[in-house]
């Protein structure tokens, strides 16, 4: 019999935490319908945590697509207070479509377009250019936490008058929230 036996090794898998979380059916996709923006009438698309959601946000990546043949620039705000009347996209999925019932996310991808205004409070914490006929991704590896009543927006802004359109997309996982004294509510 060999010196190295197999039952005296352990196995051990290391997976990436989008995967765990997904296995776990936290890991939600999603994105924005087709969003319109001009030069003095921007738009925005992000992921709304309701006050009463009961979870942290973790964002994990987000890509904004650029249609048009014009720049735009995508502005990274925490925690704004969302301009006009947001629509809520009902084009969100868990990750892991294995499970059964699916598990339905308590945070909200929300945008608006041809709005006039900026973002009130908050902080702009980056921006970035998307170049034309181009998607730009950014994976944030869930180091991006938002509380219950927090948000994550990205505001789109545009230098020509000509109508650009865009989407906005996100992956996020969600994780109840500890009540305080080491237990999670059930």
């Amino acid at each position: 019999m060999s010196k190295f036996s197999n039952d005296r090794f352990n196995k051990s898998v290391n997976i990436p935490n989008p995967l765990y979380q997904s296995l776990q059916g936290r890991y939600f996709v999603g994105q924005t319908e087709t969003i319109c923006l001009e030069k003095g009438r921007n738009a925005w698309g992000g992921l709304i945590n309701p006050s009463n959601s009961d979870v942290d946000l973790f964002v994990n990546a987000f890509t904004i697509t650029n249609h048009s043949n014009q720049p735009i620039v995508a502005e990274i705000w925490f925690n704004p207070i969302p301009l006009g009347e947001p629509m809520i996209s009902d084009m969100v999925s868990p990750a892991n479509t294995t499970l059964s019932p699916l598990p339905k996310p308590k945070v909200k991808i929300a945008f608006e377009e041809l709005v006039k205004r900026f973002p009130k409070k908050g902080v702009n914490v980056f921006k970035r250019i998307v170049p034309p006929q181009s998607t730009l991704t950014s994976d944030e590896d869930g180091k991006f936490i938002f509380p219950p009543g927090g948000s994550f927006i990205i505001f789109l802004i545009a230098k020509s008058n000509e109508i650009i359109q865009s989407e906005v997309a996100f992956g996020w996982f969600e994780k109840k929230r500890d009540n305080g004294n080491g237990c999670n509510k059930h």
